[in-house]
């Protein structure tokens, strides 16, 4: 029998979603098509005229919590950006690829190809005022938290134009708004709680979104942080990222418990079809209202997939088949979904739309030279002493050493 909770003034059932009336939900994967959002009116002649959108059923799952509407207020604008978003992230992570396999990107190197719906959909849903910190799959946020692509690809380069000036790589990009890129695995967590905890402490209502993946879940400081973030009601947007994969391992071969939005136990949580932009936005708009009505933290899990390995050093086809593969690019496809939902609602023609993908590419190409023709940090110790004092307040000798090892002015 299903436990019942009373939360916000009304009876909460958990584990139901609204197309389930007697039947836990956790019974499910969420593999809908990524098409199957319909449109609740006409789609009005204006870019900026807002209209609604009806998501599918299997949008959401819940645990301990109400749903998020079903409805989506969007617009043709907005939707276009989206598509832009998504080819854009999807056209800068194949220039990764390739630059990698030329051997001009070295040592580690993670893309996110297939899970562009997740960054672009929260992106779409919160504001520049809010903060966002993620794991080493960092690129698309990167950029849609405001970071150049020349700055994302200079940084792979090792240029001195990177977005970290060259010394962080793949797995540190910084940019306002947005505290990384961080390479130990399930760290960014509790560091996401204390940007919760900025914001709270500061009474600005605005919210942080902590992303870490199902291979990081079941690391003792993301529950440390969940029992932080609910004891003092932090503003925390936890997120998994479940592309159904960990470093060579499944999700299944890794956590007892696989559906990891029902991880906080104590904290609600929420499923959310990860492939599709639209439901992620709707999740994450919800959230970001959950949070500044003062209710403390939200457990999300985002269900999407990743098309290549783990790393590029991990081919991605030892632990699972081809098959498996081809089958939700063809079927799940974040882009190709979206894309279909532009055609069928008349938003886009088919011309318009290849003129879309054509100015996404020639601009990522664009970029891609830009920091290619970037110029190599210079050789000299002292830049390992840069960003380490706000500039200006750096002091004039470093203790323990002779004038000659003092780099300031050498």
């Amino acid at each position: 029998m299903l436990s019942r909770a009373v939360r916000a003034g009304r009876l909460v059932q958990p584990l139901r979603t609204r197309a389930q009336p007697a039947v836990f939900a956790a019974t499910r994967s969420v593999t809908t098509d990524a098409a199957s959002a319909t449109l609740a009116k006409n789609v009005p002649q204006s870019d900026d005229e807002p209209f609604e959108v009806n998501l599918s059923d299997e949008s959401f799952e819940t645990y301990e919590l109400d749903p998020p509407l079903y409805t989506l207020p969007v617009t043709k604008a907005g939707l276009k950006k989206m598509y832009s978003d998504m080819v854009g992230i999807r056209q800068l992570e194949m220039a990764a690829d390739r630059l990698y396999k030329e051997k001009k990107i070295r040592g580690f190197c993670h893309l996110s190809t297939g899970q562009e719906a997740v960054s672009v959909g929260i992106e779409h849903a919160i504001t520049k005022e809010d903060s966002l910190i993620t794991a080493y799959r960092c690129h698309g946020f990167a950029y849609m938290r405001g970071g150049a692509i020349r700055s994302i690809i200079g940084e792979l380069l090792g240029r001195r134009g990177g977005i970290s000036y060259g010394k962080g790589g793949s797995m540190h990009m910084f940019t306002k708004g947005f505290y990384g890129g961080n390479g130990i695995v399930g760290a960014q967590v509790p560091v996401g709680a204390g940007l919760a905890f900025a914001h709270k402490y500061k009474e600005d209502k605005k919210a942080t979104i902590i992303l870490y993946g199902d291979g990081a879940s079941n690391q003792g400081q993301v529950f440390e942080a969940f029992n932080m973030a609910k004891l003092w009601s932090l503003p925390a947007l936890f997120g998994c990222e479940n592309n159904k994969y960990g470093m060579g391992t499944s999700a299944a071969r890794s956590s007892a418990l696989t559906e990891y939005y029902k991880r906080g136990q104590y904290i609600p949580g929420l499923k959310v079809n990860g492939m599709d932009v639209l439901a992620v936005q709707a999740a994450v708009k919800y959230g970001k209202d959950w949070c500044e009505a003062g209710n403390g933290p939200l457990v999300l899990e985002y269900v999407t997939y990743r098309y290549g390995g783990h790393s590029m050093s991990d081919p991605g086809t030892t632990y699972r088949t081809r098959e498996e593969i081809q089958r939700m690019r063809s079927t799940n496809d974040p882009i190709a979904g979206l894309k279909q939902k532009l055609l069928d609602w008349e938003i886009v023609s088919e011309e318009e739309l290849k003129s879309l993908d054509k100015e996404a590419r020639n601009f990522v190409a664009g970029e891609v030279k830009i920091a290619e023709e970037m110029a190599e940090p210079e050789p000299h110790p002292k830049i390992l002493f840069e960003d380490i004092y706000v500039r200006g307040t750096e002091p004039k000798f470093i203790r323990g050493r002779t004038p000659d090892e003092d780099f300031y002015f050498n």
